[in-house]
């Protein structure tokens, strides 16, 4: 026991005299019984061993060997095949033809604008063309958030918010921009949702994906709903095709490189589109292309295998999501869900072990608290004692203090499943490789492609892809792992920076009613 004086006055009266009393205070401090420390020892160890144990039995679930990607990826191919044998051939892909028969070249000139819808964000772009020798001469783009009751609203009101951002944009046209004089502006509209395409400007949305339900556009001629909405604010804007933010991806790419075959999405949500011959195509009853090639959209986010390694935050956040039993592939990939895993795998651990003192913070247990751009952040924590890891716990889930064994934890766990979505993609695309003879095997394949000189160039589009440096690591290496060497040296990933919004408007350009030179 430790004692420790300290002198103070204590005042007394005596009748008419007050007298100050020197006293001593003393203070006591008492020491954590033996027994009791280590008791708080033992129960730390305890919790630390039995959350080693849920981690590596999850990091065994979400596993992806190389024999695992393989049958995912021969499933991949499978369901491509058999749809484009028939209409709903396949319960997963669509392999929606996209009608888009004018990849761009580079030759194309004017000012064209485009509209990308396809997450939680819109933009609204235009873009000054020059020929081949000047490309593009000019582009502005702004950003603009979707209110949260717009996206479980109707069809009129989401579209009317739409057009007016629009209508404000093209009032904004100042220099660098030059529309051609009697000239209605066009714009390429990327809908980065199921459709069922009719011509290159028009589709019928089959259902929404990414947090999105608006019940009434279901069924509809999604252009006409646009183009009613940009007549309501009385503006003369034409719509010159309507495409997949992935098939703007591979039409920005191929604007930039021959060799482009491939477009794929990975942001929010994930796609990937291609060329295919058009004879390969045994549900197509229109005539077919001149080009003799077609662009199919997978929409691969539906994609489900028996191989997928799902586990219990995966069969949660489906159950729980606006679409429940449908886009399995894009809930394991895309960065909308990648976040809100994480969470729920560190959730179940702090009940379970009491990790972060067990309850920890009711933020913790709050669906979507965590997005993926934190997940990002920690991953790349290379600090010796993973202070961004603790910064980021703190400043999201108002956990004040953690140790060094938490935090690895935190940092493992988005490791594990940042390594298991990104190899998926890449399973993903080495199906897609296959299905069209660019594997290196002689047996598969739509052997016949126009350029097929060797080299396969995919372009990549996605704030997962673009900003998720580990991401995009394990992504790249599994590739490399399932090709042979040579394959692997013939396939090249190219960051298609905005192709779905630039490559839309190079996309109404190569379909302009007034050609693609004026």
């Amino acid at each position: 026991m430790a004692i420790g004086g300290a002198l103070g006055c204590m005042s007394m009266s005596y009748g008419n005299t007050t007298v100050c009393v020197k006293s001593a205070v003393v203070v006591r401090s008492r020491r954590v019984p033996q027994w009791r420390a280590q008791s708080i020892a033992q129960q730390k160890s305890k919790s630390n061993q039995t959350a080693q144990i849920l981690l590596s039995e999850f990091r065994q679930a979400s596993a992806t060997p190389l024999q695992r990607l393989r049958q995912v990826s021969d499933d991949m191919t499978a369901e491509m095949h058999a749809g484009l044998l028939s209409e709903g051939g396949s319960q997963q892909l669509k392999m929606l033809p996209t009608y888009v028969e004018h990849l761009p070249t580079g030759d194309e000139e004017g000012l064209f604008y485009a509209v990308d819808l396809g997450g939680t964000n819109f933009r609204v772009l235009r873009v000054q063309l020059g020929g081949k020798e000047k490309r593009i001469m000019n582009q502005e783009y702004q950003e603009v958030a979707i209110p949260p009751e717009l996206m479980l609203g109707t069809s009129k009101e989401l579209f009317d918010f739409i057009a007016k951002t629009l209508a404000d944009f093209v009032a904004t046209e100042g220099e660098g921009f030059d529309a051609h004089s009697g000239h209605i502006r066009e714009l390429g509209f990327a809908f980065s949702f199921p459709v069922l395409q009719t011509s290159v400007k028009s589709g019928i949305v089959i259902h929404w994906t990414k947090g999105f339900k608006i019940d009434d556009a279901v069924g509809k001629d999604i252009v006409a709903a646009f183009e009613e909405a940009i007549g309501r604010k009385g503006d003369h804007i034409r719509v010159a095709a309507l495409v997949n933010d992935t098939v703007g991806t591979l039409a920005r790419g191929r604007f930039w490189n021959e060799d482009t075959m491939l477009g794929v999405i990975l942001g929010t949500g994930t796609n990937a589109c291609y060329v295919e011959r058009a004879d390969a195509v045994a549900k197509w009853r229109d005539p077919p292309p001149k080009s003799g090639e077609m662009i199919i959209n997978l929409e691969w986010g539906n994609f489900r295998s028996p191989h997928l390694p799902r586990t219990f935050a995966d069969e949660e956040v489906d159950v729980e999501s606006v679409n429940p039993g449908d886009q399995w592939f894009e809930k394991m990939v895309g960065g909308m869900y990648l976040g809100e895993i994480v969470r729920r795998v560190l959730a179940k651990i702090a009940q379970e072990a009491g990790l972060f003192g067990g309850s920890s913070s009711p933020k913790l247990f709050e669906p979507f608290s965590l997005s993926t751009p934190y997940v990002s952040k920690m991953h790349s924590d290379e600090s010796a004692e993973l202070t961004e890891v603790a910064k980021i716990l703190e400043d999201v889930f108002e956990i004040q203090s953690t140790t060094f064994q938490e935090r690895k934890i935190v940092h493992d766990v988005c490791d594990i499943l940042a390594e298991r979505g990104a190899r998926l993609a890449a399973a993903g695309i080495v199906g897609i490789l296959k299905k069209i003879g660019r594997d290196g095997s002689t047996t598969n394949g739509s052997q016949g492609l126009k350029n097929s000189n060797g080299k396969t160039v995919v372009a990549m589009d996605g704030g997962l892809y673009e900003h998720y440096a580990q991401f995009r690591a394990y992504m790249q290496a599994a590739i490399e792992e399932m090709l042979s060497e040579t394959a692997a040296k013939s396939v090249v990933l190219e960051l298609s920076k905005d192709g779905s919004g630039i490559g839309t408007a190079l996309l109404a350009a190569s379909h302009s009613q007034y050609g693609t030179v004026f």
